[in-house]
């Protein structure tokens, strides 16, 4: 007999300085989904609901419309994308739709730059939340709302608040360079200033500068445009007086998408600079 997969749920939220929404994120996007329902958010912009992008592999229709539907609970029908693959040979545990639908609730929207998997019974909540008390809380409520066959492993933290500085010096805008180039545009500059700003107020803190692109091209020139873009923003902030020991660089190419690159819109966003605030 034909061992069967078992369903999973990936969700991932606000991956990413762009991606500030709650952690129904599907593939922070960018991470392709084993089998299961992977749930992901590119992030929306200020003033805009953020968008969650549904995908991966569940045994039967109505697991899908039931996965589907909860989202649209929490997000509103506009702001979900379904990319769920319906597959019978992948099977479930008991009630796993049902108890799948208990973890898409709106404290999902507490959750930043995350991700929440469900394999079988296995649940790992990962991200980034406020505070300690809600770091707890978050995943005893989800103990709660499951029977006991269901493990949750808590990995989510509570930022350094010099991150949310930063986080809100950029404000959800992309970092704008020539096209297929490392030369930034007046806009990127102007966005820059306010960052340098920024990091001046942060003490003895290292700030990793991270280039990503989309999957246009070859991997190998993207993933090269991506560093020369990362060292291109170094270079500016340090003529901006910070200090160059502070900051490191590295480019990932298209490998870290926060959304889908099969839209001009999903390609934006996932050409961008990432600031990460370390001890």
């Amino acid at each position: 007999m034909r061992k069967l997969n078992i369903a999973s749920l990936r969700i991932l939220a606000g991956v990413g300085i762009l991606a500030l929404s709650p952690l129904t994120q599907a593939q922070s996007p960018g991470i392709a989904p084993a089998q299961g329902a992977n749930i992901e958010s590119p992030g929306g912009t200020a003033g805009k609901p953020e968008q969650v992008v549904a995908g991966g592999q569940v045994p039967d229709e109505a697991t899908r419309a039931a996965v589907v539907g909860a989202l649209r609970q929490v997000y509103g029908p506009a702001n979900v994308i379904d990319r769920i693959e319906v597959v019978s040979s992948v099977g479930t545990p008991a009630n796993w739709s049902a108890n799948v639908q208990k973890l898409l609730n709106p404290s999902l929207k507490q959750i930043h730059r995350g991700q929440l998997q469900i394999q079988g019974t296995q649940i790992t909540a990962q991200g980034e939340v406020g505070n300690e008390a809600l770091r707890q809380k978050i995943v005893s409520d989800m103990a709660g709302a499951l029977n006991p066959t269901y493990t949750i492993k808590n990995s989510l933290r509570v930022p350094v608040s010099e991150q949310i500085v930063v986080d809100q010096a950029l404000g959800n805008r992309i970092i704008e360079f020539e096209v297929g180039s490392a030369t930034l545009t007046a806009k990127g500059r102007a966005i820059l200033e306010e960052i340098a700003a920024a990091l001046a107020k942060l003490s003895n803190k290292s700030v990793a500068i991270i280039g990503h692109t989309d999957n246009s091209g070859n991997r190998a020139s993207n993933l090269a445009l991506s560093q020369a873009r990362a060292e291109a923003v170094k270079g500016y902030l340090v003529g901006k007086g910070i200090d160059p020991a502070t900051m490191s660089t590295s480019g990932v190419g298209p490998d870290q998408p926060v959304a889908g690159n099969d839209s001009d819109a999903g390609r934006a966003r996932n050409r961008r600079i990432e600031f990460r605030v370390g001890r």
